[in-house]
């Protein structure tokens, strides 16, 4: 004898039901492992007066724009293209833009 269409719903919605809860308690399980890794890292990062955020891995110009050379993209040759994808999306810091001894 065949189960009944609602029967085989109901186990679906069940079965579907059982692995949600599963998902629901493997992420609360993870969170609290992810908060204290966390909270170690920030304290290292306390430790060891870190500054500056590593945005891109590339090229040490687009890793801490702040702390760039305005010729470092162009190092390997003064007419060279632009060979990082970041280095399109990153803009230079401002007072690398702005002329010195420009006035308005």
């Amino acid at each position: 004898m065949a189960p009944r269409r609602s029967t085989i719903f109901l186990g679906t919605v069940a079965g579907l039901s059982l692995g949600l809860a599963g998902m629901l308690l493997h992420a609360a399980a993870q969170e609290r492992g992810a908060r204290q890794a966390l909270a170690r890292k920030g304290a290292l990062v306390r430790q060891l007066h870190l500054t500056d955020l590593c945005l891109c891995t590339e090229a040490s110009y687009t890793r801490h724009p702040s702390m760039t050379d305005f010729p470092t993209p162009f190092q390997d040759a003064p007419m060279s293209f632009e060979h990082f994808p970041t280095g399109a999306v990153i803009q230079p810091p401002p007072h690398l833009v702005t002329r010195h001894g420009a006035h308005d």
